[in-house]
């Protein structure tokens, strides 16, 4: 679920972080509090998921220097930056980077749980696809390579004569073969089939040479 997400809270101002903080858990979501950006690096907490609402303006380390270190970092967090007045131009440099969204101070409690809860969903479906495209290259390990060529050629849209003809196998044969894919790949249906061959970034094939 999406509101299991971890949200972690990064501002120097002791008030803002604790009243953005409760506004997020009586939401039901999942918040941890940083009082700098420094301290969200050194508390070791996992760069792979997840949303990061921080302060653009804290000393030791800023907003946007923390934005290049999750870069750097290759980071897979959505970042949602607070601005004050007069600091959009600093804004606009940490959309650059990668932030998922900036508010200007002071904002609507909407506006803050809506921005949040549109990072945490993108996380969560990223999450699933990263799932779904782990079993799928699970799957393709299993053809023979025959069956991957015949797959590659079901993804181009070839027709099982078309594959006989380029793989130099009989249609009968082409059937036999793609019957196992589909079992093997646990498709119910062609189109099924081939989103999950996409999915794994199978490009289609190249007729073969016979």
């Amino acid at each position: 679920m999406p509101d299991a997400l971890p949200v972690h809270v990064i501002d120097d101002d002791d008030a803002v972080r604790e009243s953005l903080a409760f506004l997020l858990e009586s939401n039901g979501l999942t918040v941890r509090q940083h009082v700098s950006a420094a301290a969200f690096l050194r508390a070791g907490v996992s760069l792979d998921r997840g949303c990061v609402v921080t302060d653009v303006r804290m000393p030791e380390m800023s907003g946007v220097e923390l934005l290049k270190v999750l870069k750097e970092r290759g980071a897979n967090l959505s970042v949602i930056v607070m601005t004050g007045h007069g600091d959009v131009p600093l804004a606009v440099e940490a959309m650059k980077l990668g932030a998922a969204d900036f508010l200007e101070k002071p904002f609507e409690d909407t506006a803050i749980l809506g921005s949040v809860r549109a990072c945490l969903g993108r996380t969560a479906e990223a999450d699933k696809q990263d799932s779904a495209r782990a079993e799928v290259t699970k799957r393709l390990a299993v053809l023979s390579q025959r069956e991957r060529q015949v797959l590659e050629c079901l993804v181009a849209g070839l027709a099982n004569k078309t594959i006989a003809y380029d793989l130099g196998i009989s249609p009968r044969t082409v059937e036999v073969y793609r019957a196992n894919v589909m079992t093997k790949m646990k498709a119910g249906s062609l189109p099924e089939l081939v989103r999950m061959a996409l999915l794994a970034g199978i490009a289609p094939a190249e007729p073969a040479v016979k």
